[in-house]
């Protein structure tokens, strides 16, 4: 019980790190950017060829990895957002169309098969008992030490204000000046950086493949939908619980049935609560 527990808090400090990449994206900007995972995606790669291709230092590849991120999600919104600006089902769309694309470029550049990431901190302790590997530890301290900065960035900065207003009403904040298009590409470039970023930590902890964009698109959707559209509380909240539901499903049950509870999940609070566990938020 107590591994479950310490493996269930470690998970959902990574999945947190992954949700809230999407709900920045889906409060600020009002749509769904279905090519969310492929960040994860392009983030593992970037870290994989930086560090174990060309043998950089792993901080100098988790950086580049980042950067690459946030170059994405800044062209992603350019090229692409901005000129369907309205369309909503459109850029939804679009968007599910890149990342296919965006796959079959990974797989032409680095082959269709999975590769192994070499852990970012190797070695193994241990918690009242219970083993942890440095990677997953390092890879949840960072998480949360990202969140920290992202939730602080967010209440006591000019542009985090700026973003809390456009995600309460985008043409009320027009009229007061704001620029919403700065701001959105703005949130598009730190949504880009969080999930590169937390790619590099879930491609070390499962593995790289050109298919991994899927699993974590559908965790993020998941939790947006129960924790409420908005609600960093809510996104916090609904990843400890999936995390530590699948560490359960996969300790008592088996492997297999892990995205199981997540899917039941999202079904029951559609059907009970359609505004999410704590309501339709802002920033």
């Amino acid at each position: 019980m107590l591994q479950i527990l310490i493996q269930g808090l470690l998970l959902s400090g990574l999945y947190s790190l992954i949700a809230m990449g999407f709900m920045l994206i889906f409060s600020v900007g009002r749509v769904l950017n279905l090519a969310y995972g492929t960040y994860l995606m392009f983030g593992g790669y970037v870290y994989f060829y930086v560090s174990q291709m060309l043998g950089m230092p792993k901080l100098v590849g988790v950086a580049m990895a980042g950067v690459m991120g946030v170059l994405m999600g800044i062209a992603k919104f350019k090229l692409l957002v901005k000129p369907l600006k309205g369309d909503h089902v459109a850029v939804e769309i679009s968007t599910l169309i890149l990342a296919v694309v965006l796959q079959a470029g990974v797989v032409l550049i680095f082959g269709d098969s999975s590769k192994i990431l070499l852990p970012i901190v190797p070695g193994v302790t241990y918690i009242a008992g219970a083993s942890v590997t440095y990677n997953i530890l390092s890879a949840t301290i960072a998480s949360y030490a990202i969140l920290a900065i992202l939730y602080l960035f967010v209440r006591k900065t000019h542009t985090g204000r700026a973003m809390m207003a456009v995600s309460m009403d985008p043409k009320g904040t027009a009229i007061s000046g704001i620029d919403s298009d700065r701001i959105n590409m703005i949130t598009w470039g730190i949504s880009g950086l969080l999930g590169a970023v937390a790619g590099v930590f879930f491609a070390s902890y499962t593995q790289l493949s050109p298919h991994m964009w899927v699993a974590p698109l559908i965790l993020s959707v998941a939790v947006v939908i129960v924790g409420g559209i908005g609600s960093i509380v809510g996104t916090l909240v609904v990843a400890h619980i999936i995390g530590f539901m699948e560490v359960i499903v996969v300790a008592w049950f088996a492997p297999e049935l892990r995205g199981v509870f997540t899917m039941l999940l999202i079904i029951t609070v559609l059907i009970i609560r359609p505004r999410g566990l704590f309501g339709r938020e802002e920033l």
